[in-house]
């Protein structure tokens, strides 16, 4: 015999007095015990009295039982009762009903099926109430801890997002520990490093010159003076010199620590100066330099770009698109964006530069996505006027002009005229579909724009002249 059929079976042992010889044993072997006729109609039905959340329930007797079941309760009765049915010797195991009575009271039974021989079926139940009651407290409960979780993790998130976005430096210590329990992008940028290699390790680490009982020491001094007194430390993966202003504070009974990072008033002087040698710069720089928002919108130029766009003042230019000042417009404006976009710079990309007053002149475009942990500024431009080796450039184009010209003369008298202008079309047509698939980086979608024919098309003209696996992408 197996283990899964000796577990199936009841436990004998031993004798049992008969049920006719044990005084009420109906009355008290459950809660309730309904008498169910053949027909289905309830015959007899006792409640015991120490149930009184039942009720009085003689009203059952002589209607059938299954007007007081929910429809759920009334299909599985019949699959039990028709299992009973079939098997007379089958064991009855429990059955759980939800009774309805009076259209709105609902309570759920739990019920042991045995068939009398006379004719119906005995019901003996416990009443569930009770247990129902303790369930949907659980459930309450645990719905309640589920809302107050998400709560907290919204906490959390804003307490992560202010502290992130805050332009203050920050450091939260443990001052027990002396570890950094967290801190922001800007504390870490000053330290210099990122957030995760300073989360969680000793505070005295990032510092030089400083053990971790003497800089705690010296903070929990100045954090417990009244005047706001800040510690001097020498950051060590950079060596720069900062100033630390400590205050306790108490969350969930614990002592924590709030630090305020600041550099010195020498290096405030500093990064102050190299502020303004770069501003120098950028207006004194023969090289134009354009800054636009994400979108290309011209948010800043210096004077090097105002002459180049022959532009009398600032508010000449600022809100134009920076596609309005270039002759292939939307097309260089796109395909420079979203290689800055996906690199985070471009360099070197070959266009023309119209003025307002239409006069053009060849640039040599720099871009670079401008980013800052506080946010995203955009982008900046760089165009640098190549107009001044445009003759040695003609003096190449020339000399390859001539060539080709001899070319296609020794074809004369080898093929009709027709013959000779429509290779010579082929070739100049092959030439600029190189050198648009060239200038954009070899970004079909660009290239099919610049010369104004449909992806499609420009595939077609690909393959057409071979070049179509020269032109593949990497």
């Amino acid at each position: 015999m197996t283990r899964e059929t000796r577990k199936s079976e009841r436990l004998r042992a031993g004798a049992l007095p008969d049920p006719s010889g044990v005084h009420n044993i109906v009355e008290q072997a459950g809660d309730v015990a309904v008498y169910v006729a053949d027909d289905g109609e309830v015959a007899g039905i006792s409640v015991n009295p120490d149930c009184p959340s039942l009720g009085c329930l003689d009203h059952w007797v002589g209607r059938p039982f299954e007007k007081f079941l929910t429809v759920e309760s009334k299909e599985k009765l019949e699959l039990r009762l028709e299992e009973m049915r079939v098997n007379p010797d089958l064991t009855s195991r429990g059955l759980e009903l939800n009774h309805i009575d009076n259209a709105t009271w609902e309570f759920p039974i739990r019920y042991t099926l045995h068939r009398v021989y006379d004719g119906g079926f005995l019901l003996l139940g416990r009443d569930m109430q009770p247990i129902a009651e303790v369930q949907q407290r659980l459930v309450a409960e645990q719905t309640a801890r589920e809302r107050d979780q998400q709560r907290l993790r919204g906490e959390q998130t804003f307490y992560h997002v202010v502290l992130e976005t805050s332009e203050t430096p920050m450091i939260l210590v443990e001052p027990e520990k002396g570890r950094i329990r967290d801190l922001n992008s800007a504390a870490a940028m000053l330290l210099g490093t990122n957030v995760d290699t300073l989360s969680g390790s000793s505070l005295a680490q990032a510092f030089d010159g400083r053990r971790r009982e003497e800089l705690m020491d010296a903070m929990r001094s100045a954090a417990g003076s009244r005047e706001a007194r800040g510690i001097e430390l020498v950051a060590r993966r950079n060596e720069r010199e900062l100033k630390l202003y400590p205050d306790f504070f108490r969350a969930a009974g614990e002592l924590y620590m709030l630090c305020r990072v600041r550099p010195t008033a020498g290096d405030v002087g500093t990064a102050a100066e190299s502020a303004q040698v770069i501003g120098a710069l950028y207006s004194a720089t023969s090289d134009a330099i354009v800054i636009t928002d994400g979108k290309g919108v011209i948010r800043d130029a210096n004077e090097a770009f105002l002459t180049m766009a022959d532009a009398a003042q600032l508010r000449d230019v600022r809100d134009s698109d920076l596609a309005d000042f270039l002759v292939r417009g939307a097309v260089d404006t796109k395909l420079m964006l979203e290689t800055a976009a996906k690199q985070g710079r471009l360099s070197n990309y070959a266009t023309q530069l119209a003025s307002i007053v239409g006069t053009r002149s060849s640039v040599d475009v720099s871009v670079a996505r401008l980013r800052d942990p506080a946010g995203d500024f955009g982008y900046g431009f760089i165009l640098r006027n190549t107009s001044l080796n445009e003759g040695a450039d003609a003096e190449v184009t020339s000399v390859v002009s001539e060539e080709a010209m001899k070319n296609v003369m020794d074809l004369v008298g080898t093929a009709s005229l027709k013959e000779l202008v429509s290779a010579t079309s082929d070739v100049i047509e092959k030439l600029c579909i190189e050198t648009a698939v060239q200038l954009t980086g070899n970004n079909r979608v660009a290239a099919a724009e610049m010369l104004g024919l449909s992806r499609q098309s420009l595939y077609v003209k690909l393959r057409k002249y071979g070049l179509i696996n020269s032109t593949a992408d990497e």
